[in-house]
């Protein structure tokens, strides 16, 4: 089928980026921003496609009504609205757009550990009453502290990022295997719950996560710890956490998603009687609260609405044609090495090999595939030398790359570690990276012409 074919309809409002794209590509885009979920089924064997958020559940009686459906794009990073394997079994494509908010989420759990160190709220709450308690709104430091995270994929990682400018041990714990990085040990659970100063849950609501952390998991920390919460409500037993703060089990927690919430996330308060447990949330000095708006930022409100049209478009159109293939490494730099004499040994290869050398070395010039101009620099360095540090190998390896700027982006993102800020020079620009292995790389975007 053709894109003017499709027929979308969109049943939450989002940024208008995403009506503007998709008309723009060609889709036919309808809203019904009212409509029951009766009157939506009632019409929805008429739709291709369908973008929601979380007004209602997308459940097997909605699943059988949509006979023409071909894909469900939910702007947020779960599906658990959706009932998942009955879509599936449907062929009907699932999209959701956790690359769009995880940054948000990132930010937003550090600032609420930090706000939990410090005391922040009750302190800015006693100043505005009218009082200067500095002794009672003493802090903690979150440096030599053990963070512990659960759930190490988009938030996860995103909140590992932003740890890395403190002096902090990062572990994670995750169902899937190998997905530890620079920035977090992947460990078992139990060394995670031996370890863990703090709790950072990323994880979504299934049923393996439901009531994940009751009092028995709390109890199985050796330490009092900080909990963090931004993931889903329902993971956590509110009455079991709070009892958890009565006692000194948990020091404080963070939570941005509870138990109580609707699905909506807008009819909290409307219940006529708070429960117990909640009503202890709202009047603890040990936690701090937010409405479910971690990864729901004015910058997120765009990313989550630019990733769900780009993967309808690639579900559509696939891949572009026209798109550069992106370039990472276009060719050896260099291979830099200690010696006992640098000087002694350049002269030596300049004499019996012919070697053109320098005060850097020799550079050797030549031609990849696309013809493009490459090197490669041989270089001895002193042995005393802090070129190569924190590395401690005796050589040091360097590399071509088209874009350097673009590539340490691209390589943050991914959790590699990246050493210091890149520094721009009249004949490149250069970067180095710790593979893992601890090995130091350095990565260099010549300006080819300052050589000719």
């Amino acid at each position: 089928m053709i894109p003017k074919d499709i027929k979308i309809l969109h049943i939450d409002s989002n940024n208008p980026i995403m009506m503007e794209q998709l008309q723009e590509a060609g889709f036919a885009n309808h809203e019904d921003f009212k409509s029951t979920k009766e009157q939506i089924e009632a019409k929805i064997q008429d739709y291709h496609g369908i973008v929601i958020r979380s007004r209602f559940n997308i459940d097997k009686t909605f699943l059988d009504k949509a006979t023409n459906l071909q894909f469900i794009a939910r702007v947020g990073a779960g599906l658990e609205s959706i009932d998942t394997d009955y879509a599936e079994s449907k062929n009907i494509a699932l999209i959701a757009a956790p690359e769009g908010n995880r940054n948000a989420v990132g930010e937003h759990s550090l600032g609420m550990l930090l706000s939990l160190f410090n005391k922040l709220n009750q302190a800015d709450r006693e100043i505005h009453s009218g009082h200067w308690n500095r002794e009672k709104n003493r802090g903690y430091e979150l440096d030599r502290k053990t963070v512990g995270i659960i759930g190490y994929g988009n938030m996860g990682k995103s909140f590992a990022k932003k740890l890395r400018g403190f002096d902090t041990e990062v572990l994670c714990y995750d169902i899937q295997e190998n997905v530890g990085d620079v920035n977090a040990k992947q460990v078992s659970l139990a060394e995670l719950q031996q370890k863990s100063d703090v709790l950072s849950l990323h994880i979504p609501w299934t049923p393996e996560t439901d009531k994940l952390v009751d009092a028995k998991f709390i109890n199985g920390f050796s330490k009092p710890f900080w909990l963090i919460n931004t993931s889903r409500g329902k993971n956590v037993v509110t009455s079991d956490l709070v009892e958890a703060l009565k006692s000194g089990k948990i020091l404080g927690a963070g939570l941005d998603v509870l138990e109580y919430e609707k699905l909506s996330f807008e009819t909290l308060f409307e219940s006529d009687k708070i429960p117990d447990a909640f009503q202890y949330l709202l009047e603890s000095n040990k936690v701090i609260l937010s409405p479910h708006i971690a990864g729901w930022t004015f910058e997120s409100h765009i990313k989550l609405a630019q990733t769900i049209v780009d993967k309808i478009k690639a579900l559509y159109f696939g891949e572009s044609k026209n798109k550069k293939e992106e370039k990472r490494v276009t060719g050896i730099g260099g291979f830099f090495f200690k010696a006992q004499n640098p000087s002694e040994l350049k002269n030596w290869y300049k004499k019996h090999l012919g070697l053109n050398t320098d005060d850097y070395g020799c550079t050797f010039w030549w031609k990849n595939k696309e013809g493009e101009d490459c090197s490669t620099q041989w270089s001895p360095f002193k042995s005393d030398t802090n070129y190569f540090e924190p590395s401690h190998k005796e050589f040091m390896q360097n590399f071509r790359v088209e874009n350097l700027e673009k590539l340490l982006e691209n390589l943050k993102e991914e959790g590699v570690q990246v050493l210091g800020e890149m520094q721009i020079f009249d004949y490149g620009k250069f970067a180095s990276i710790i593979d893992l292995e601890g090995n130091k790389i350095e990565l260099w975007e010549p300006i080819d012409t300052v050589f000719q």
